[in-house]
């Protein structure tokens, strides 16, 4: 069966600011294959972060795309509209990694209720929690009426939660986790973390032109502006938790804090320009260390087993959706001009911190 209407959005691997949207007849399936046709998907600052890191992280990898070009994953939902899979029926609607596209073919590896693993070549060695399409019926965190809020926040909250989880697993005995680019999804949902938990103090470093929404959300213990670090409690011992990857900042933060700074994590780029002009040399403390999401599920599902880490990770969502919904406002828009230009005000941090953009590439009326 074919469908004439495939549509992809490619972004310029080596300038993120050039893009295109490709017209191509999506493939025929064959035998163990199974047909997406994407919904709709989320997009943040967090999908600029998989560009950064796309290549150290295989994100580049996900989606195959011609030479020079890549189409970023998002998260969000798709229903399978074709199938030659004995095991996934037509009609199954998944939560997972999506290409911003029209559609998706996957070859399913290993198919259960709570999961459907793409085994397609081109994917081998990336971890299965970037493989993995969570068929709606199966999945405990699934709620018709908060898609929406899943899309955009679970995939970063998941981030947050293993993050903080992480910190607290290290025994750092720190006083407070010290939270870059504190205005965006990633970072809210990881200060929410810190601070329900009574761990440890959060505090959120931000613009001041981001101040006011940072401070009114109530996540963190404490709200400061980057030309403000060097006013910040030093005398206890502090976690960095780096989401902008900003070198500046990333310094600010080593030199102010010196040997009560006991724990370094990168885990974000929202400042991507300013990664690419800096570096760490001479920088004092501990040497930043990337934060990778799915080793941290690893090591918890090993000790606790999948099924009590996904209820940790799920109770600990319901709190913070609820928390999301004082403030957090979606917007949902379709069509090649809105996409791009949501793409386009995000790489250039012209989204407002409270909206969340909710895309489709299938035209109103199609």
């Amino acid at each position: 069966m074919a469908h004439p209407d495939g549509l992809d959005f490619l972004v310029n691997r080596s300038d993120w600011k050039q893009h295109r949207f490709d017209e191509a007849e999506a493939p025929e399936i064959r035998e163990g294959q199974v047909l997406f046709r994407v919904d709709r998907f989320a997009f943040t600052a967090n999908n600029i972060t998989y560009a950064v890191v796309g290549d150290m992280i295989g994100y580049w990898r996900f989606f195959p795309a011609p030479a020079g070009w890549g189409r970023l994953p998002v998260m969000g939902y798709a229903d399978v509209v074709e199938s030659r899979h004995a095991d996934v029926a037509v009609g199954t609607r998944c939560f997972g990694f999506y290409p911003m596209s029209r559609y998706l073919v996957i070859r399913p590896g290993s198919v259960e209720e709570s999961g459907i693993v793409d085994a397609a070549a081109h994917r081998e060695g990336i971890a299965p929690t970037y493989n993995t399409y969570s068929p709606t019926e199966g999945d405990a965190l699934h709620q018709p009426e908060h898609e929406d809020a899943l899309m955009l926040m679970r995939g970063l909250f998941m981030t947050s939660f293993l993050a903080d989880d992480f910190i607290g697993d290290r025994g750092f005995g720190e006083q407070a986790v010290v939270i870059s680019s504190a205005s965006s999804k990633t970072s809210i949902a990881l200060g929410h973390c810190v601070s329900t938990g009574g761990r440890a103090r959060a505090v959120g470093l931000t613009s001041a032109r981001n101040e006011g929404f940072v401070r009114s959300l109530g996540c963190y213990d404490e709200v400061r502006t980057y030309d403000e670090v060097g006013d910040l409690d030093a005398s206890g011992p502090v976690v960095f938790a780096d989401m902008a990857g900003n070198p500046a900042v990333r310094r600010a933060v080593h030199e102010h804090f010196g040997s009560q700074l006991k724990h370094s994590c990168s885990i974000g780029g929202t400042h991507w320009e300013a990664t690419q002009s800096g570096d760490d040399e001479g920088l004092p403390g501990p040497n930043p260390e990337f934060f990778f999401a799915p080793a941290q599920i690893q090591k918890r599902s090993a000790e606790w087993g999948p099924k009590e880490l996904q209820r940790r990770i799920a109770d600990a969502w319901s709190g913070f959706r609820s928390f999301s919904e004082s403030w957090l406002e979606v917007r949902r828009e379709a069509g090649r001009a809105a996409v791009a230009r949501v793409y386009d005000d995000t790489l250039a941090g012209r989204t407002e911190p409270r909206h969340g953009h909710v895309l489709s590439l299938w035209e109103p009326g199609a």
